[in-house]
């Protein structure tokens, strides 16, 4: 029987081998807008939202939002688009899945910032807790919220939990930010099996690389020391001045780290 494709939104730009690029839990594809024009110059890049997430549908009945069902839904959205075996980055969640699909062999490279499942179970409850208490903030009435996202304290505030350099953020992005994670569909099942996930794959073969901001305050840079003991072989390097999102950030470092882990892996093809 033919499986039902997999329906969802993305931005597509520039040439070259693909690179797909995977947001966290409760953002969308916009959130790597800082770095689409620097990575769109050397790879064909297409930036998803998730299913569930920003302007896509869940998934099809009768599939789960676990990490095995996450991993198989992206390799069919690959296999959709006629991808083959894509570079992929990602960040938090998307973070982790990149690493699953690299392990799995499914990708020709991986870079992951600040990915999901390196956490205690202390750590864990504060991610998902904070990431829970953000979206709430978002269901204030309409008024209210405009309101505080206008305030630049509040924008100052509320905003360094995710980033790094909160006074940078607009009212509109931020605002639009916050509606994207409340209207996130997937959110509530997403968090509900993350309760039960950790990282425990096979260290891939292909190039990874792991990123960290050391102004994470959703899954503490002390998580990056975890990564590095499971995987030796991976590139790990420290973001710095970055908060959770490091590519609105810092998008420079960001662009730079995935731009050579792609060339590693095109590097490895060639020898």
């Amino acid at each position: 029987m033919a499986r039902e494709p997999i329906e969802i939104a993305f931005e597509r730009r520039g040439d070259g081998s693909p690179l797909v690029l995977l947001h966290g839990i409760g953002h969308r594809w916009q959130a790597w807008a800082p770095v689409l024009d620097a990575l769109s110059a050397e790879h064909d890049v297409i930036a998803v939202d998730l299913p569930g997430f920003g302007a896509s549908p869940l998934l099809p009945e009768g599939r789960g939002y676990d990490m095995p069902n996450a991993v198989q839904a992206c390799a069919d959205i690959f296999a959709d688009l006629g991808l083959g075996r894509p570079h992929v980055a990602g960040n938090s969640l998307g973070g982790a899945i990149s690493l699953e699909l690299a392990s799995r062999g499914l990708v020709s490279s991986a870079t992951a910032l600040a990915p999901a499942g390196f956490w205690n179970a202390r750590d864990r409850a504060w991610a998902l807790r904070a990431l829970t208490m953000i979206r709430s903030s978002g269901r204030t009435p309409a008024w209210l919220r405009a309101a505080f996202v206008r305030n630049r304290y509040f924008r100052m505030a509320a905003g360094s939990m995710l980033y790094g350099h909160p006074s940078r953020m607009t009212a509109e992005t931020m605002l639009a930010d916050l509606l994207s994670m409340v209207g996130a569909r997937g959110f509530d099942l997403v968090a509900e099996a993350g309760r039960e996930y950790t990282f425990a794959a096979p260290e891939p073969t292909v190039p990874v690389a792991v990123g960290w901001g050391t102004r994470d305050r959703i899954l503490w840079p002390r998580q990056a020391r975890r990564a590095a003991a499971l995987l030796p072989k991976a590139r790990h390097v420290w973001l710095y001045r970055a908060g959770h999102v490091p590519m609105i950030d810092e998008p420079a470092q960001v662009a730079s780290l995935i731009l050579a882990t792609c060339a590693a892996a095109a590097a490895d093809r060639a020898a």
